[in-house]
């Protein structure tokens, strides 16, 4: 018989169940959120992975579409690799737990969680989140939980926990937070320039309801929880260390690192490593070790030389961030372009406009969102950071990269009804040391603004770390990390958005957890940095919008038509509007309210095309003048085309002013002419003339 466990969160029924199903994973639990149902399990293999020197964590967001009542789309008819939100799910699952897990623990684990029904208004993204945690919980895998998530929403000013569809709608913030019982643990959010105050209001309001989920979760723990499990502990061996420091002095290692340039310093460590490496030649064991002895010798020399001495690797102040750069209009012949330099962090981001039937169809569990209009992507080739390896396509860490920088630029974009356009950004790193996400977020928005996009106002991002010590009031909060203080740090805090307020967040950690005073300290410092950059930086590169978009742009015309109207620009079979786009070399989408999108690069096609459509939705009405092309004659007149699919007579008597013995003496076919409409004759169809046209 399995055991369930309920309580009411956020007005919902949140139910676990404990021994009902997949009994033979390490935990398990059958999540229920309404009427949300995701599967979570958390498995450990039995030994350690060998060779490697880091924890191997594998978390899985599997979306299942018989979970919303559909068959997947294509010929295959089954789900295929994971979609972009799964990808996202998967890391915002993985940050807030991963922490918890023993530093030195090296068995494989995976955090696997099957939707297999959804409730649009009890998010499974959510569910999935909570699940993963009790489910780790209570097996008997080494975790120092539970934690629990909460999702908040911003509406008239008053925060909503975990929104339901039609709140998440009209929300003017999409926030989840991570607790454990102390501390917040993770932070990811989006946001419509929510000011700062009101952000630390949200996250902590979202810590307090975490602590109730936690109190269900423990007494679950204490009734189902297994014991944890013996592992193989991988720690480095402290006489290793002792070892190493008496080759390596502490003031030879800090002078190692002590530089702003990163290939110097891997090269500095490298001479180190090869030092060790020849004095331990004879200790097979060590040498085993002697990567990871020397990782943990750099990272606590680092982060005693911000703590306790203020010094950060490459002399900078605390707050100071590195030298700053922005151009655009690197690249010729693009819709726009710009280049953003921070340091050893470089970020060139091109724009592409398109008409919005270029817009990304979605097939997803997301019964409200079917397509978006702006796609950001985000590259990261081996070259930017000097090294060497083929090119497999984007992996968990660009496509996050580029939804976070999306995100953070959403707030911004004109509607489609003030900017009727598909828009896609693609960041290109050149160089990276550090917090290419938030340089990316940078250079999009002066890419945009070069582009012609009328963005509300320029967004920047900048990025945090810490260094703590052994008390919760032992920190220093770090502006603008490079590569390394991220490395050997222990948060990643990067917060994107305007003068007004906040656009975007997300906060990866280390440690189990951060204060209240640390998280306003980092939010107050990523704010003055972002109003630096946007003020000394990018304003001098693109102060606002170009008003037009550029030359190599398409260009955009739009009319609406009666919908009644819609199959005679269409034609049979599209006979007519295929017509129309050979003769104009122009793009036309036709909603299904009749709104009309025109879209070419050459003015003079579109015009025409435009005239065109408005002929055809025209009704002929006496006194009407059109021109139209001679495309039959006939002994009694000539037949005009006004517009592919819609044609008059003028009889022969109506073509001259003198008389006309024969059509051909007057007219060819192919000829251009004006002529007005007569009305209707005796057999009740159109008459036109020629010769009554006024002068």
């Amino acid at each position: 018989m399995y055991k369930k466990y309920e309580m009411e969160l956020a007005g919902r029924t949140l139910r676990v169940d404990v021994d009902r199903v997949a009994k033979q994973a390490n935990g398990a639990v059958l999540m229920h959120y309404g009427d949300t149902t995701v599967l979570c399990t958390a498995t450990a293999s039995e030994k350690p992975r060998e060779g490697i020197d880091f924890f191997p964590l594998s978390v899985e967001y599997n979306e299942r579409m018989y979970s919303v009542g559909k068959i997947p789309g294509g010929f295959n008819k089954r789900e295929g690799k994971a979609s972009e939100n799964a990808i996202l799910t998967d890391r915002v699952i993985d940050r807030p737990m991963r922490p918890l897990f023993p530093k030195d623990y090296r068995n494989d684990v995976t955090l696997e969680n099957l939707v297999m029904a959804v409730d649009q208004d009890c998010s499974p993204e959510l569910t999935a989140m909570l699940g993963a945690s009790i489910a780790t919980s209570i097996s008997d895998i080494p975790f120092d939980g539970p934690i629990s998530t909460t999702q908040v929403g911003l509406i008239d000013g008053e925060f909503v926990f975990n929104p339901t569809a039609a709140q998440r709608e009209v929300s003017d913030m999409a926030l989840t937070v991570a607790s454990t019982k102390e501390k917040v643990i993770m932070i990811e959010a989006g946001a419509n320039e929510v000011p700062e105050d009101k952000m630390i209001e949200a996250i902590f309001a979202a810590h307090d309801l975490n602590q109730k989920v936690i109190a269900f979760f423990d007494t679950i723990v204490s009734e189902c929880g297994k014991p944890k499990h013996e592992y193989q502990s991988f720690a480095v061996p402290q006489e290793l260390f002792d070892a190493i420091q008496e080759i390596v002095p502490p003031a030879e290692m800090e002078e190692a690192v002590f530089t702003d340039d990163k290939q110097t310093r891997e090269e500095n460590i490298r001479v180190l490593t090869d030092k060790l490496a020849e004095a331990f030649a004879d200790k097979e064991e060590w040498l085993d070790k002697l990567g990871e002895a020397i990782y943990q010798y750099q990272k606590k020399t680092v982060r005693k030389m911000i703590l306790k001495d203020h010094k950060r690797p490459d002399g900078r102040a605390i707050d100071q961030i590195r030298p700053l750069a922005a151009e655009v209009d690197l690249i010729p012949r693009v819709h726009g372009s710009a280049m953003f330099t921070r340091g050893q962090t470089q970020i060139c981001t091109v724009t592409t406009l398109a008409p919005l039937s270029e817009a990304q169809r979605l097939d997803g569990l997301d019964e409200a969102e079917t397509s978006k209009r702006y796609m950001h992507h985000y590259n990261f080739p081996s070259y930017s950071v000097g090294e060497t390896k083929p090119s497999r396509g984007p992996g968990r860490r660009e496509i996050g990269h580029g939804a976070l920088a999306e995100r953070a630029l959403l707030p911004v974009l004109p509607s489609e009804a003030e900017f009727p356009y598909a828009i896609r950004t693609v960041s290109e790193t050149f160089e990276s040391n550090g917090s290419t996400s938030q340089a990316s977020v940078c250079a999009s928005s002066m890419s945009l603004m070069t582009a012609g996009v009328p963005i509300k106002a320029p967004v920047a991002g900048i990025s945090c770390g810490l260094v703590t010590g052994e008390t919760d009031e032992d920190y220093l909060v770090l502006t603008d990390i490079q590569g390394l203080e991220d490395f050997f740090g222990d948060m990643d805090f990067k917060v994107a958005g305007t003068h007004e307020g906040i656009t975007a967040i997300q906060m990866d950690i280390k440690i189990h957890g951060l204060t209240r005073p640390i998280i306003e300290e980092a939010i107050a410092a990523t704010r003055k940095a972002r109003l630096y950059i946007i003020d000394e930086v990018m304003n001098k590169a693109i102060a606002e919008p170009r008003p037009e978009v550029g030359k190599y742009a398409p260009k955009i015309i739009q009319m609406q038509i009666d919908p009644q109207k819609i199959g005679d620009v269409v034609g049979q079979r599209g006979k007519t509007i295929n017509a129309i786009i050979e003769q104009t070399g122009v793009q036309i989408d036709i909603e299904d309210d009749g709104f009309v999108s025109i879209c070419g690069t050459e003015k003079e096609g579109m015009d025409k095309a435009a005239k065109l459509i408005h002929t055809i939705v025209t009704d002929f009405e006496a006194g009407q003048v059109f021109e139209g092309k001679v495309v039959s004659i006939k002994e009694f007149g000539a037949f005009l085309e006004f517009a592919p699919g819609k044609e008059g007579l003028v009889h022969i008597s109506k073509i001259a002013k003198q008389r006309v013995n024969k059509v051909e003496d007057v007219l060819a076919l192919g000829d251009v002419v004006k002529a007005v409409c007569l009305g209707k004759d005796k057999m009740g169809r159109f008459s036109f003339s020629i010769r009554d046209v006024a002068e």
